[in-house]
């Protein structure tokens, strides 16, 4: 459903079941209203939940670096990605 459309459903149900007075045989409106608004309320919990659980992972990286002067450094990089990353071609590195 997406956000937009829980707030669509939430605002329709406040509407039906709130501010109209109307009489039909056999459907009670302000039901109805409960009813969207319920059906707003799951959709929009749903959608938050499944953002959420899409959150990109933060990898951290920790190792020494050794510089062209002999010196030995603790490098420490931070990457952002949604997925691990390729592996290196062949003969690459050898």
């Amino acid at each position: 459903m997406g956000i937009g459309g829980s707030i669509f459903l939430l605002a329709l149900g406040a509407i039906l079941a709130f501010a109209v007075n109307a009489d039909i045989s056999g459907l009670d409106i302000n039901v109805v209203g409960y009813v969207l608004m319920l059906a707003g309320l799951v959709g929009l919990i749903i959608t938050v939940w499944f953002w959420n659980s899409r959150r990109r992972t933060t990898v951290v990286d920790q190792r020494p670096v050794v510089h062209d002067d002999g010196q030995v450094v603790q490098e420490y990089r931070e990457t952002t990605r949604r997925q691990a990353p390729p592996p290196p071609p062949p003969g690459y590195g050898a």
